[in-house]
């Protein structure tokens, strides 16, 4: 037999598996389904951690607080120094225009800073931090090396605020990959036990097979193909399911959590690159749990 009838009559009896026990096969069908919906769902929540993330760390600045004796020029040359050290944006602040924000701030209590006798805010250098500086420990190490500085007095970059975000994305990824964990290994099992039914309804053809002269490698290929197809159909209903569950969803998480997508952005689970990857671990995990069940073909 060539090679590509073996592969027509692989694709054949694999369809034809399908055809011929339904019920089991949807079982395992919906089980990819749900499990894939679910793990969508999940990459859609730390996008969106992500985006609050990006948007937070883009408000959160490193205020560096200076001395009185520093000079506008020596503030202007550390601003500078500083933004070429971090590819970041840097701009010194003088004590009048900090005391002008504060004004504009406050609102109808403005008068109250105007009753002040002097101006007791110092000047200041702003610093805006490229996102590969934003981490914890990064943001930390620059605050250490600008308190270096001459002339510096205290440097604030919002550092419970930006370890709290952190610790928090930290839990998401290590919970979401151990709840990732436990839905592969469920989804492969319950895949193989399908399988290994449908194995056992067409154990008198396997018989035949092996009676004839058939080999294990032909044998099996049927059956891997099956679930290869089953993670391919799972992967659809689940693309689907997230792409209704998108359009129904997306329009009110956009309107009640603007902040954390992000201004411009869009809440959606289903794009170019999400579709390939649940077709992609569909397919996995349908063959993983093919591969589990024809491991007891011999013994059928």
């Amino acid at each position: 037999m060539s090679a590509t009838a073996k592969a027509a009559y692989f694709w054949r009896s694999a369809v034809l598996g399908l055809r011929h026990s339904p019920f089991v096969h949807s079982v395992a069908v919906s089980t990819l389904a749900i499990a894939l919906f679910t793990a969508g769902l999940a990459r859609g929540a730390m996008r969106m951690l992500d985006g609050l993330k990006d948007t937070l760390g883009g408000e959160v600045e490193v205020t560096i607080y200076l001395d009185d004796s520093v000079t506008p020029e020596r503030g202007r040359a550390l601003a500078s120094a500083l933004a070429e050290r971090t590819g970041g944006e840097a701009t010194w602040v003088s004590p009048d225009e900090a005391l002008t924000r504060l004004s504009r701030e406050l609102g109808d209590l403005a008068d109250t800073v105007a009753e002040l006798p002097e101006n007791p805010l110092p000047a200041s250098v702003e610093l805006r931090v490229p996102p590969p500086l934003r981490s914890p420990e990064k943001l930390a190490a620059l605050a250490r090396e600008a308190r270096a500085q001459e002339g510096v007095t205290a440097v604030d970059y919002g550092e419970a605020a930006v370890e709290r975000l952190s610790a928090i994305s930290r839990a998401l990824q290590v919970g979401g990959g151990i709840a990732f964990l436990v839905i592969v290994i469920a989804t492969v099992i319950i895949t193989s036990a399908t399988l290994q039914l449908a194995i056992y309804a067409r154990r008198e053809e396997i018989e035949i097979q092996k009676l004839v002269g058939a080999t294990d490698r032909f044998v099996k290929a049927p059956f891997l193909i099956e679930g290869l197809l089953q993670g391919l159909l799972g992967g659809a209903v689940a693309v689907i399911a997230l792409w209704a569950f998108s359009r129904w969803a997306g329009p009110r998480v956009d309107e009640l959590f603007a902040f954390l997508v992000g201004p411009g952005r869009s809440w959606t689970l289903v794009d170019g690159r999400a579709l390939v990857e649940v077709m992609a671990v569909g397919a996995a995990l349908g063959l993983c749990g093919s591969f589990v069940a024809v491991g007891r073909f011999l013994k059928v």
